[in-house]
């Protein structure tokens, strides 16, 4: 059995013609249905539906052997025990760094302000700070990190921005560019070794598949 895990929304949605090429087709979408182990029209092959955080976790300790995780995901989680042999350029968008439109972050940058961040991807952006040489003050959030800076929690955000517009809907502004992301195929190393000859050509499939997107 080969159970490949990943998430709803849209990174399944781009994930289904991937699959598709593979010749992988789930018998029940992941909205329309309240199971989270999804048959497919391959005996041999299941989904499992999880949060996208947890995906690299599955993939890990063994209970996936393969998961679609955004880059994002990834770098929160450190990538022990994955095998990442493919950019999938899929659900792709951009860490950002945002602020109130009336905002002066590169002004407050230059007096050396201590800034108040709010996010739900602490290490990314400890790294992204500290890199910059700036001393700030991280505060983790789950979600709806737009109304950090509007209520007076924090001075800036740092998200993930698709089109900005929910950025522009709360009046904040993208001003600066942390990371491309994408999401890309992760595999649990022992099964890779113990069952390379199952996983390869799905493996290899996904590959000719973003090739070939690449190309149009």
């Amino acid at each position: 059995m080969i159970t490949i895990a990943l998430s709803k929304g849209r990174i399944f949605e781009e994930t289904t013609p991937l699959l598709a090429a593979a010749g992988i087709h789930a018998l029940e979408a992941p909205e329309a249905s309240r199971k989270l182990i999804l048959p497919t029209n391959r005996p041999d092959v299941r989904l499992l539906i999880v949060r996208a955080t947890d995906v690299p976790t599955y993939v890990q300790y063994g209970a996936a052997d393969l998961g679609i995780a955004g880059k994002d995901v990834l770098t929160e989680h450190g990538g022990e025990g994955l095998y990442q042999p493919l950019d999938l350029q899929i659900a792709r968008c951009k860490m950002m760094v945002a602020v109130r439109e009336d905002f002066d972050y590169f002004g407050s940058i230059r007096r050396g302000a201590r800034l108040k961040v709010v996010t739900k991807y602490v290490k990314t952006a400890r790294e992204h700070f500290a890199n910059k040489g700036m001393h700030v003050d991280l505060i983790k959030l789950y979600g709806s990190m737009e109304l950090g800076p509007l209520v007076g929690l924090a001075d800036a955000i740092v998200d993930l921005v698709s089109t900005g517009g929910t950025l522009r809907a709360n009046q904040l502004k993208a001003v600066e560019e942390i990371a491309d992301i994408s999401s890309r195929l992760v595999v649990n190393q022992a099964s890779l070794k113990l069952k390379r000859g199952e996983l390869q050509p799905i493996m290899d499939s996904f590959a000719q598949a973003v090739a070939e997107n690449g190309k149009k």
